[in-house]
């Protein structure tokens, strides 16, 4: 197994269907990156939300990102139609590449069982040719869990502070029956027993090229 380094990671495009999908998914690598680069430029973009739901998100990538220089598109598209809207997401795309040519880029996974994550999935390759795409994974109903190919390991006090943050962030999603601390740590422990770790997040790449210094 090769082990890569954070620290290079000076800018990041972090995108999602859905207020929630990206801390869920990659909660631990936001904070991990914030640490390891200090100032790092963030664009986060999400395709729906209503606006309280927008607000929980902001506070979020503050909570997520100390430190961080972060920047928001925000859209209202329909939850659970992305797919009928497949123009305005490709634009959405492209305008969030205007804004920032990342060194790393977080999406859905292609396989992920909601439409609205597959669509995204599918779409970031068309759009951002160039940089590292890592898909991350959410756990839901659909039990849709896949091998991962990408482990971030996460040392206990991240994987602690990204489920404190996740409940501090998101009181609207408090009342659902899988938001609690066993769905968040137990995948997390989990993902860090497939990578040697107490606890990790995992992500599929598609494709990445190593290039020498």
């Amino acid at each position: 197994m090769v082990s890569l380094s954070l620290t290079g990671v000076r800018s990041l495009l972090a995108v999602g269907a859905h207020p929630d999908d990206i801390e869920i998914a990659a909660g631990g690598l936001l904070l991990s990156l914030a640490a390891a680069s200090p100032g790092i430029r963030v664009h986060y973009v999400l395709c729906s939300g209503t606006d309280e739901r927008q607000a929980e998100a902001r506070a979020a990538a503050a909570a997520f990102l100390p430190g961080a220089r972060v920047s928001f598109a925000l859209h209202q598209l329909p939850d659970g139609r992305l797919p009928a809207h497949w123009n305005a997401v490709k634009e959405i795309l492209h305008r969030a590449a205007t804004v920032l040519a990342p060194d790393l880029v977080v999406c859905p996974a292609p396989n992920d069982a909601h439409q609205d994550h597959r669509l995204l999935a599918e779409q970031m390759p068309t759009v951002f040719r160039d940089q590292l795409i890592l898909h991350y994974e959410i756990p839901k109903w659909d039990g849709d869990l896949a091998r991962r190919n990408v482990y971030v390991p996460l040392p206990d006090a991240v994987a602690r502070r990204k489920v404190e943050l996740l409940h501090a962030s998101f009181p609207s999603q408090k009342g659902r029956d899988w938001w609690d601390d066993e769905v968040f740590l137990g995948l997390a422990r989990l993902r860090g027993m497939e990578c040697r770790s107490r606890y990790a997040e995992a992500f599929d790449c598609q494709k990445a090229v190593l290039r020498p210094a």
